[in-house]
């Protein structure tokens, strides 16, 4: 795991960004699978997966291996230090149902600012100022609504315009307004615009505050044109975020699963990434 730093001239970190550089060295089969325990039937989705290291050679896997699941490219809910549930000739296996396990949450609400002057289906009116304003429909709370399936890109954004040909120069800024109902299952919870746009951070920038004109949660966040991905977390006041309380989980949920291998060698100081696996539950199966 590598984490890139970018400061200014003052020293001042302005962002950073991990990545993992990793050798092909085992292979790695994943699938998901509907979670057996009865209390998150419909709730959790359940990683299952092998390591094939046939060509490798593994003297002790128990001790030289170690992997991460990730859920949708997102480190915070990683799942760690997972042993093998068993060992089958070259094959190491990892069919748990608990622990390796993940809250299916819910698609992502998503909104497209590609054309500056056009509304589309997520924005409900735009004004211009300095910077045009798009007024998305204010948003409803889906934890207690049945499932329904539409494509999103698991909290993702793609900059575009229609203004222009070149988005890194041409696509504009514009300042987006977002809108959640207060109810009593908030709390005195912090509530946040929740996406990739900012690196799944809760800072000031996208935290939502109270309106007591219209009794919404509100936040105004100013973003360049494209197509983006979002939902609401909250955090109470000891600092446990909630990432779905207000959009619910279900088991039919779209999402991208990554499995990483690490391997230290004896007498190594670090650990080296050795494979990679993904999966997605799209093909989920009880």
């Amino acid at each position: 795991n590598y984490l890139l730093e970018i400061y200014n001239q003052r020293g001042d970190l302005q962002f950073s960004r991990r990545f993992v550089v990793y050798q092909d060295l085992v292979q790695v089969g994943a699938y998901i699978k509907r979670a057996r325990d009865y209390q998150f039937l419909n709730q959790k989705q359940a990683v299952h997966f092998t390591i094939n290291s046939s060509g490798f050679p593994l003297v002790n896997p128990l001790k030289e291996v170690k992997v991460a699941i990730l859920q949708n490219y997102h480190w915070p809910t990683a799942l760690y230090n997972i042993s093998p549930q068993f060992i089958l000739g070259n094959e190491l296996v990892y069919r748990y149902d608990k622990e390796t396990s993940f809250f299916g949450g819910n698609e992502f609400l998503n909104f497209d600012t590609k054309d500056l002057r056009a509304p589309t289906a997520a924005i409900s009116k735009i004004e211009f100022e300095d910077v045009y304003q798009h007024y998305l429909f204010t948003n409803r709370y889906r934890n207690q609504e049945t499932y329904t399936y539409f494509p999103d890109i698991n909290g993702d954004f793609v900059i575009r315009t229609l203004q222009g040909t070149d988005v890194a120069r041409e696509a504009e800024y514009t300042d987006v307004h977002f809108s959640l109902p207060y109810t009593e299952i908030l709390e005195l919870d912090e509530v946040y615009v929740f996406g990739k746009f900012n690196n799944y951070a809760l800072e000031e920038i996208n935290k939502m505050r109270y309106n007591e004109d219209n009794g919404n949660m509100e936040a105004v966040i100013r973003l360049k044109q494209g197509f983006y991905n979002y939902k609401y977390v909250t955090r109470n006041d000891e600092g446990v975020v909630a990432l779905n309380l207000v959009g619910g989980n279900y088991h039919f949920t779209e999402n991208n699963y990554t499995v990483l291998v690490y391997y230290r060698n004896f007498g190594d100081l670090y650990d080296s990434v050795i494979g990679v696996g993904t999966a997605n539950s799209r093909e989920i199966t009880n």
